[in-house]
């Protein structure tokens, strides 16, 4: 199993990229969000990978994170979710978003992407609920706006700096979350601020 690669960025294009290591052009198929991540061709980047082995061909997928490879092996886990499938997810969503639309059981957000309709959509919502953790709700690289929510401690300060890194403002988020109870879960914190803010947006 090829873990990842780290070499000269040969090409890349809508939804690939080619790596040279060792003098060996791997093409490995990417996400909208980690294409964006690359840098110009002829400089040196590194791919997390997942090889997947089928009987009429071997493909390469390409990750910059290992949150986004995380999340790719959680969707492909779930059946009717192919590689295809799973890459349109992570290009129109963030792990983090994606994990957010999990805990807060919003199906329909998987239904943007191509090739994922309502049904494949409610069994990722229904089979990866319980698999969601407190870390895949909060971004690996915090913005300054979502360190601010940070100073809040406990479990208020990790549903606030996630909510920040979602796109809401401090205060929106601060205000949200102060309404829970320091003892209750993120995942619930979250999820009930999502469903409180959704009604006035």
């Amino acid at each position: 199993m090829i873990y990842s690669v780290r070499g000269e960025l040969l090409e890349s294009g809508v939804n690939y990229a080619v790596v040279e290591c060792g003098g060996v052009g791997y093409y490995l198929s990417a996400s909208a969000n980690t294409i964006a991540t690359l840098p110009r061709a002829g400089e040196e980047v590194k791919l997390y990978t997942y090889m997947n082995v089928r009987e009429d061909a071997v493909e390469l997928f390409g990750f910059h994170s290992k949150n986004e490879l995380h999340s790719f092996k959680l969707l492909i886990s779930i059946s009717g979710v192919g590689p295809k499938a799973a890459l349109s997810i992570l290009s129109d969503m963030t792990p983090e978003k994606m994990a957010v639309a999990i805990a807060a059981g919003d199906a329909r957000s998987f239904t943007k992407s191509a090739g994922v309709g309502m049904k494949t959509a409610s069994r990722i919502v229904l089979e990866l609920k319980d698999k969601i953790t407190n870390e895949d709700l909060i971004p690996m690289s915090r913005s300054d706006g979502a360190n601010i929510g940070r100073a809040a401690t406990g479990n208020i300060g990790e549903a606030t700096a996630a909510l920040i890194a979602l796109g809401y403002t401090a205060g929106e988020a601060a205000s949200a979350a102060s309404k829970y109870s320091p003892d209750t879960p993120v995942n619930d914190i979250i999820k009930g601020c999502l469903k409180d803010m959704s009604k006035f947006r």
